[in-house]
C-alpha cells in the first residue's frame, strides 16, 4: 500500500510562508524595538511578512 500522490510533498521548502510562528514573530519585534521583556505572548501585534 502506497501513498496517495496528493498526499506527497513536493518541494517542501519552495514555497514561502505567509505567516510567522509566534517565535518568529517575536524576534521581529525585538528588532523593530517593539517588544519588551515580560509583554504578554498572546496578542501580538502584526508583523509585516516580505513577499
Amino acid at each position: 500500500m502506497g501513498l496517495h500522490s496528493s498526499l506527497k510533498s513536493k518541494g517542501l521548502g519552495a514555497q514561502k510562508r505567509s505567516v510567522l510562528k509566534r517565535q518568529e514573530r517575536i524576534n521581529k519585534l525585538k528588532l523593530e524595538r517593539r517588544w519588551k521583556t515580560g509583554d504578554n505572548v498572546t496578542g501580538l501585534p502584526k508583523t509585516r511578512v516580505p513577499k
